[in-house]
């Protein structure tokens, strides 16, 4: 049982790391984005992978009516989604490690 708990803390940490990167890098692209970086007109591939990677994450929410005039809100609508599945995730694994070990 010991090693049940030990991969599901270990899970509980890999997951808790993935959602802060993810995070990480929608807070990045916002920033990216006020400043005209586009990554249809650019060569830069950093650029586009930072929009491959976050694209998944926004688009859904981008089909919700949550613009208003030039500005959207549905980043910050899918902060606070990653941010309610990323304590459940992390909550729900750390807590089966300490009934499991």
């Amino acid at each position: 049982m010991f090693v049940l708990a030990e991969i599901l803390r270990s899970l509980a940490f890999l997951f808790d790391m993935l959602f802060t990167i993810a995070y990480w890098l929608i807070v990045i692209r916002i920033l990216l984005s006020w400043f005209g970086a586009d990554p249809e007109t650019t060569y830069n591939d950093l650029l586009r992978a930072l929009y491959h990677l976050t694209e998944p994450i926004l688009a859904p929410f981008r089909k919700l009516p949550l613009r208003i005039g030039m500005i959207d809100l549905s980043p910050i609508v899918a902060f606070l989604v990653l941010n309610f599945l990323h304590r459940l995730v992390v909550r729900l694994l750390t807590e089966l490690a300490l009934r499991v070990g």
